[in-house]
């Protein structure tokens, strides 16, 4: 498909909306103070799923020998960070050698990280735009807009990434300085996040649990959450009308590990017990809970348990079908996808993540499970399970070729995996790890060009690679361990 078109009727649709972030953060702010807004309603019907993704964009590369014999035009997708090594919309210089990258390496589809940690790389009255006032201030250049045209030029649609729960270590997020501390998760022993000494979970847990990623997380449950968030998106999609699609990251509660199968066990650590959610669980449902003594919350006395994590779950729904509701409305056509846990049972018990519910509801158009890992078989055996789900062709595989800086015959294999798995495509973490590595630049250019592919279609010497024995265990900068 070519990129969608922006007549007369769209820019009226866009130019008549451009109030509505404005009130939607109003409609939050008063939320917050119990003045009205209804959080009980129903969702939605979705719209059909858009057409953005499936089909060649102008520009893309005709099928050559090697990797293009065998699966024609595949589409592929580059995550590109905000605050990684490369700082890509820091600077207009940056912008030319990304382009290029993603020209050798095949990549229809570029998605780049512009709202983080409650800032944003773009121009916004509703998240803190420090980052994009600072890049005015010294280029004079809109970066995002500039790589939108010369990412259309080439082909290459553009996805505009957003970590939608979590702010990062930022606790002077604009949405924090509005809602206050209940707007963030609170974990089952009734400690707040923003309370985590250096934000890690405090002894004598501690000794026992630590976060996949800490940081602060959003309350999905808590009152003005979703319409705030929901105005910061449709305010990004509604100025910035070229870009292709919304790319939702950390869609999810955080995750503690181990992982626990949801509270019905009344074990282990899970996220979601503030006050407001708490409230709201028993006037929205008419169950008590989820502690069996509200007035001596116990973390093991749980009551109502797979009812609180159906409503936990459902509260991170209504945030997804908001946003993509109203950013479809205002921008027609506007593709949305979402970066999601691998395990789907476990994002779906221990993380409030049905992501395969917003596939199956159209509310999501597509679902990039990330697979980072070092077990090739691990990986396929994953990747085959999605290979044959009834919304596989609106899944692509995330893989994290950033493993494999130092052995990057095996980042190949992986992609190779991939694509005999049968998933329609895939999409490479990140950019920054890429070019910070020309050896890993090169095999997968080589590869998309159908270079230095053995007999059975993989990488020459990908058979027995090994990679640097600490590669699994290390430690990337933050920005690396981003979600992608």
């Amino acid at each position: 498909m070519g990129f969608p078109p922006i007549n007369r009727l769209s820019l009226v649709i866009a130019f008549s909306r451009q109030f509505l972030s404005t009130l939607l953060a109003l409609c939050g702010v008063a939320a917050a103070g119990g003045l009205g807004c209804d959080h009980s309603r129903p969702l939605p019907t979705p719209p059909p799923p858009s057409p953005a993704f499936g089909a060649a964009h102008p520009g893309a590369p005709e099928a050559g020998p090697g990797v293009g014999e065998q699966a024609q035009w595949r589409p592929r997708g580059l995550w590109v960070l905000a605050e990684g090594s490369q700082r890509v919309l820091e600077d207009p210089a940056r912008l030319s050698p990304l382009l290029e990258t993603a020209t050798r390496l095949g990549v229809s589809d570029l998605f780049v990280q512009v709202y983080r940690g409650g800032r944003s790389w773009y121009a916004s009255d509703l998240a803190d735009a420090s980052p994009y006032r600072a890049l005015i201030e010294a280029t004079g250049v809109d970066t995002l807009k500039a790589l939108i045209a010369g990412a259309h030029a080439r082909g290459i649609r553009v996805h505009a990434w957003v970590n939608v729960f979590s702010l990062s270590l930022n606790p002077e997020a604009p949405i924090l300085q509005k809602l206050g501390r209940d707007a963030v998760l609170v974990d089952r022993s009734g400690r707040n996040l923003l309370d985590y000494p250096n934000f890690e979970i405090p002894a004598p847990d501690g000794d026992w649990y630590r976060m996949g990623t800490r940081g602060i997380y959003l309350d999905p449950g808590a009152p003005g959450v979703e319409e705030i968030l929901t105005a910061t998106f449709v305010e990004l999609v509604l100025r910035y009308p070229a870009l292709d699609g919304l790319h939702l990251d950390y869609v999810r509660h955080p995750g503690a590990l181990p992982f626990v199968p949801g509270s019905r066990f009344g074990v282990g650590l899970d996220f979601g017990y503030g006050m407001p959610s708490r409230v709201r669980f028993g006037q929205e449902t008419g169950l008590s809970g989820p502690y069996r003594n509200r007035e001596n919350p116990s973390p093991s006395a749980l009551v109502n348990a797979n009812a609180w994590d159906h409503w936990r779950r459902e509260k991170v729904t209504q945030v997804v079908a908001s946003i993509a509701t109203e950013a479809r409305a205002a921008r027609p056509g506007l593709a949305i996808s979402a970066a999601v846990i691998s395990y789907a049972d476990r994002a779906y018990l221990s993380l409030s993540q049905d992501w395969p519910l917003w596939l199956e509801e159209g509310w999501i158009d597509l679902a990039i499970p990330m697979v980072y890992t070092l077990d090739d078989r691990l990986l396929r055996y994953q990747l085959e399970r999605f290979g044959r789900a009834v919304e596989r062709q609106r899944i692509w595989s995330g893989l994290g070729v950033w493993l494999f800086a130092r052995s990057p015959e095996r980042a190949v294999r992986q992609i190779e995996i991939a694509r005999a798995a049968g998933l329609e495509g895939d999409v490479l973490f990140s950019y920054d790890a890429i070019a910070d590595a020309p050896e890993l630049e090169a095999a997968l250019a080589d590869a998309f060009a159908g270079a230095g592919l053995d007999d059975d279609g993989f990488a020459e010497g990908a058979e027995g690679a090994e990679v640097a024995e600490d590669a699994e265990g290390a430690s990337p900068s933050p920005p690396a361990m981003e979600e992608p």
